[in-house]
Order: C-alpha cells, then sequence, then structure tokens
C-alpha cells in the first residue's frame, strides 16, 4: 500500500472518530485505530487502553506496555506520532 493512502486511511480514522466524539474505553475499534498510527509510524505499542481527546484529530494515548504517545493531524493534514 503507498505511504500517501495510508496516511489517507488513518487520517480519516482519527477524523471520523473526532467527529463522532469517542474514546478507547467507550470505542474498543477506535483504540485500534490509534494503535494502528502508531505502530505504521514505527512506533512500539501493543494496544491502546487509554486515550485524552486534546482537540479535533488530536489525542494522547496511553499503550499496554506503558508507552506514550500524542496523535494529532498537523496544518498540512498528516498525522503525526510523537513518543511522550
Amino acid at each position: 500500500m503507498k505511504s500517501a493512502t495510508l496516511v489517507s486511511l488513518i487520517r480519516a480514522a482519527l477524523l471520523a472518530a473526532a467527529i463522532a466524539g469517542t474514546c478507547a474505553a467507550e470505542e474498543p475499534s477506535f483504540g485500534k485505530d490509534l494503535t494502528a498510527a502508531i505502530v505504521l509510524h514505527g512506533q512500539t505499542c501493543d494496544a491502546v487502553v487509554d486515550a485524552k481527546r486534546n482537540g479535533d484529530s488530536d489525542y494522547t494515548a496511553t499503550c499496554r506496555d506503558g508507552n506514550r504517545y500524542h496523535v494529532y493531524v498537523d496544518t498540512t493534514g498528516r498525522v503525526i506520532v510523537q513518543k511522550l
């Protein structure tokens, strides 16, 4: 799969979740979406167990292995994953 297509799919998943106002505790598939975004960016995450919504398309995710990440869509529309 081309990376541009992959980024588009991740962006769509994050935007859909933001619109729905869901979090990992309420919607298990949303945790899977965040986990996929983190792993596809080359980071370690076995499963997102908690997610805090910081704003539109902006989340702080905590993984079962203890790693924490800031996952958001930047002004150019790219999904960014930063380890905290």
